[in-house]
């Protein structure tokens, strides 16, 4: 008999980002399976797009130390234990060359898509231990991108640091907590979702990208769409990744070939 390609109904799911393109996507396909769901993002993006009803929303500026203790101080009260992380936060700036940056700009953006990792992923590994000992099997998914591997466009500097070391950050955390809790990765290329202009709950910004000649570089010719990026984490998630850890997905229509 195969193993499902999906999580089992019942399990914690916790969203960081549930309110992006993205997080939506992933937290329809959730509650559809019949997960339970928490999401913490922006209070800005949880006012401009509310999860769903029975979704527990929270909050939260992963940046900053304390909001992340206290949201998932949240979390524990609520649930005790969490079988399933999905840390998609991140976002960029206006894009502004590395010797015309200030360092505030970089450390906004390192703050939130790098640090905000870290910090997530420090604060949750209790509950996902928890679960493990009640019994789960226990899953994480961190959310890099293409520009963590590859830089085609000039002015993400920050971003593409800080997403190359999301991928070498799950790498260490799949050692780290194994064998417990599987971690592992997905890299999205550009993906039709309000990050193109700046991040849901955030400022527009002008990418200045020509979409349709990016889109001549994809081999599958288009950019990705958000349910695709969520059947990826669920897969990840599921019992039939059971023996995949430490690894990156990448998920862009061929842009990038590992």
């Amino acid at each position: 008999m195969l193993p499902s390609f999906t999580p089992t109904a019942g399990q914690r799911l916790l969203v960081i980002g549930g309110c992006g393109g993205m997080g939506r996507a992933l937290v329809r396909s959730a509650l559809a399976l019949g997960l339970r769901v928490a999401v913490l993002d922006l209070e800005r993006s949880i006012l401009l797009f509310p999860p769903p009803d029975g979704v527990l929303a929270i909050a939260c500026d992963v940046s900053q130390e304390a909001a992340v203790q206290a949201a998932f101080a949240q979390i524990t009260a609520a649930w005790g234990a969490v079988d399933a992380l999905v840390n998609l936060a991140g976002y960029t700036g206006e894009r502004v060359r590395v010797e015309d940056m200030t360092t505030r700009e970089w450390d906004d953006i390192l703050n939130t898509d790098l640090r905000g990792m870290f910090l997530t992923a420090r604060a949750c590994a209790p509950l996902l231990r928890a679960a493990a000992a009640q019994g789960q099997a226990p899953a994480a998914v961190l959310v890099s991108s293409t520009f963590g591997v590859r830089v085609p466009h000039v002015g993400y500097g920050p971003y593409a640091a800080s997403k190359a070391g999301v991928i070498n950050l799950i790498r260490a955390l799949s050692t780290e907590w194994a064998p417990e809790i599987r971690v592992n990765g997905v890299a999205p290329g550009v993906i039709d979702t309000a990050f193109l202009r700046g991040g849901t709950g955030r400022d527009v910004k002008q990418t200045g990208l020509d979409m349709g000649r990016f889109v001549q570089g994809v081999p599958l010719q288009r950019l990705g769409q958000p349910a695709e990026i969520a059947h990826a984490l669920l897969f990840l998630l599921s019992p039939a990744a059971s023996y995949i850890t430490g690894q990156t997905l990448h998920v862009n229509g061929g842009s990038f070939m590992a």
